[in-house]
């Protein structure tokens, strides 16, 4: 699995437990359902503003830096 897979699976992973749809997701984060989905499944080389606006909505932070 490489890193990108690794993410989207714990980005649907969260998006799931939260009960919100991929376009609920989409429209929370301001993106277009395309791209979340394409995110999900590791298809998609996103930055880092984008997942820490995914991030925000699923109520986690991208936090590897202290």
């Amino acid at each position: 699995m490489t890193e990108r897979e690794r993410i989207g699976a714990r980005i649907t992973e969260l998006r799931e437990a939260k009960g919100l749809t991929i376009q609920a997701l989409a429209d929370l984060a301001g993106l277009q359902r395309p791209n979340v989905s394409r995110i999900e499944a590791g298809r998609y080389n996103t930055g880092i503003d984008i997942l820490a606006r995914i991030a925000g909505v699923l109520g986690t932070k991208i936090d590897f830096v202290d």
